[in-house]
């Protein structure tokens, strides 16, 4: 083997194939676990597994090139082996480069990268990690609302132990556009997450070297054999005939039928009516099927071969992130039946809920509805809106709720008032807020879970268009009997003051919203005898992962103002709860103050040219604004800076 090593004329040190190569399967597994957290989240676990280890099999140059020459200078490795962090630099470039697109290229196909075949290849079966645990499985959600940048710098500080200039230098030479950003974010997580992000990010739940294996759709699988021997013998066929008759070509063929569905009503899963009350597993996979028309195999089918291939004119909508292919095999029955003169089935396939409508009268085209539902629970598939009659939305709501009302979130001191339910779990129409178009009101759902089940619970809900409701919660500031950052059902009165001065803020959140939380992290007095200033950061997380911040500053005569806005943040999370945000403030006087409050673990707030002690910040603005504010911590770390909005 070549071992030697020759420097560059410009101070670089060349490594040869060998050393790489012994660098590359030295560290393969970390390698791998280092392309799965930077591949983008919205690939599937398969595909991902697959991905990584293509990247890091292709680390290696071509086998004419012989020498290789590191990105990053040989000064800034320190003791590690040259060929190890040539070859890491290699997978973190093309990593963090998967998802770029030329300007060119048409949005609505998959970024160039995804396109190339490249090994390795798995025919007729599904890799994907062994599932984690609840810490883990946070984690990987809170790593998903991340940019790739960000979750590398946090691999490779906390998993890999890189000293953080080595982070810097590796990030910038794999072309990362902000890699102090990055790693300002990455070491800005929450302190119990980062004491344990070593041990979790090596567990089973992101190790892509250690996969479990299933098989691909069998059924789905025999038919496209089929159908492929089929197509097959009739393009034979038919060029024989066009030969032997000479017919002309280039005429347009006629549009193919709409098809069968591939799965038939038999098939479908049915839960028993009382799976629900004897089950760990409380989500929409225990809800049995209801409605008037579960056994009408006429109904079911129209409704699964309008799935499989929709005809012409049928209406499609579907959450961000949802894919619209066709059921496969165990897709559940939720409900069939009748309401406000449609027809109506809900099916759940374990990753999506999908809602079928045809009107009863004839005329009308059919409807599909995809939202993307996994990872739900008790309060999140507590419900589904069935129709939306004249502005209002009817629901149907799980086999565990015994008790629905209605509140107004923006009066929190009126009571609540009892919702008609049918035998079958449908709800009487709630007006939507959404549909509304004002906010004079801002009607939820109030619910009550049997006590049949152990965690019976009181939560609200709400409607935002989607097919799923959205489950709202609240978090009180730590201390007393809260003293670490939990969310709450919001229910309580502090709970329903603080939703009172957030509701309306509501219809700016993105499509696909899962929960949205409300936590009023600072009560800043204001200068001049000004009152008293409330602080809330809102942070809604999605059903595909990444969500969004918004902090709204309320203030006497300032209702509920947007003051920052952040996507693919950690803050205001479980991750990510040592926040900082700041804003402009005019007194009565007309002078205009910089505020600036912090979360409960900040002991300092400074500004350029201003220091103060303490979790606020009130001086007198500048005509030409003001610099980042920073929020210093009693462990010496900093806090996370909420990026300013434009509406501020």
């Amino acid at each position: 083997m070549v071992t030697s090593r020759h420097r560059s004329p410009d101070g670089r040190e060349r490594i040869t194939l060998d050393e790489a190569e012994a660098g590359l399967v030295e560290q393969y597994p970390d390698l791998v676990r280092l392309a799965y957290l930077t591949l983008p989240p919205t690939l599937s676990r398969h595909r991902k597994v697959l991905t990584a280890h293509g990247l890091v099999q292709r680390a290696l140059p071509g086998f004419r090139q012989r020498k290789a020459v590191p990105r990053v200078p040989a000064q800034r490795l320190g003791t590690e082996r040259h060929g190890s962090a040539w070859v890491r630099e290699r997978v973190l470039r093309a990593a963090l480069a998967y998802e770029r697109r030329p300007r060119w290229w048409p949005a609505s196909l998959p970024p160039p990268r995804a396109l190339r075949p490249t090994l390795p290849l798995v025919w007729g079966l599904r890799l994907f990690p062994r599932a984690g645990g609840r810490e883990e499985i946070a984690l990987g959600q809170a790593l998903s609302g991340l940019s790739a940048d960000v979750r590398a710098a946090f691999v490779l500080c906390r998993a890999d132990g890189l000293p953080e200039t080595q982070v810097r230098a590796l990030l910038c030479a794999s072309g990362a556009r902000r890699p102090d950003r990055a790693l300002r974010i990455a070491r800005q997580l929450d302190a119990p997450a980062v004491a344990a992000a070593q041990t979790l990010l090596r567990s089973a739940e992101f190790n892509a070297c250690a996969v479990q294996t299933r098989p691909t759709d069998l059924l789905r699988r025999r038919h496209r054999f089929r159908l492929a021997w089929a197509v097959a013998a009739v393009v034979a066929v038919g060029a024989v005939v066009l030969a032997a008759t000479g017919a002309p070509t280039g005429q347009r063929p006629p549009r193919p039928a709409v098809g069968t569905a591939t799965v038939a009503p038999e098939d479908l899963v049915r839960a028993p009516r009382e799976e629900w009350a004897d089950t760990a597993r409380v989500d929409f996979t225990a809800w049995p099927p209801r409605g008037g028309r579960t056994d009408d195999r006429h109904l079911l089918t129209r409704a699964l071969a309008t799935w499989t291939n929709p005809s012409r004119g049928t209406h499609i909508t579907r959450t961000p992130g949802t894919f619209t292919g066709p059921p496969p095999p165990g897709t559940q029955l939720l409900y069939a039946g009748e309401a406000d003169g449609s027809a109506v089935v809900i099916f759940h396939d374990g990753l999506r809920t999908i809602r079928y409508t045809e009107p009863l009268s004839p005329g009308g085209h059919a409807t599909l509805a995809f939202a993307r539902t996994d990872s739900s629970d008790m309060t999140t598939a507590a419900a589904l809106v069935v129709t939306r009659p004249h502005g209002a939305a009817r629901y149907l709501t799980a086999p565990w709720i015994a008790e629905a009302q209605t509140r107004d979130l923006l009066r929190p001191d009126a009571p609540a008032r009892r919702l008609r339910v049918s035998a079958e779990g449908v709800t009487e129409p709630v007006p939507s807020p959404v549909a509304a178009g004002s906010c004079g009101s801002w009607p939820t759902l109030q619910l009550r879970t049997s006590a049949r089940i152990a965690e019976k619970n009181t939560f609200l809900i709400t409607d935002l268009g989607g097919p799923a409701p959205v489950h709202l919660t609240h978090t009180p500031p730590p201390g007393g009997d809260t003293p670490t950052w939990q969310p709450r059902e919001a229910i309580s009165e502090a709970a329903l003051r603080s939703w009172s001065r957030t509701a309306c803020r509501l219809p700016e959140l993105p499509d696909g919203v899962q929960t949205v939380n409300v936590w009023d992290f600072a009560d800043q007095p204001l200068p001049e005898d000004g009152g008293r200033a409330v602080w809330s950061c809102v942070r809604a997380d999605t059903w595909r992962g990444p969500g969004e911040v918004t902090v709204l500053l309320t203030a006497p005569g300032v209702a509920g103002r947007v003051v920052a806005r952040e996507r693919a943040t950690a803050a205001c999370s479980r991750y990510g709860p040592q926040v900082v945000a700041s804003a402009r403030w005019r007194a009565q006087s007309g002078h205009d103050y910089l505020l600036a409050a912090g979360s409960r673990g900040v002991v300092g707030v400074e500004v350029v040219g201003a220091l103060e002690e303490g979790r606020f910040l009130a001086v007198r603005a500048a005509a030409g604004g003001w610099g980042q504010v920073r929020g210093r911590l009693a462990g010496g770390g900093r806090a996370i800076e909420v990026a300013r909005s434009t509406e501020d």
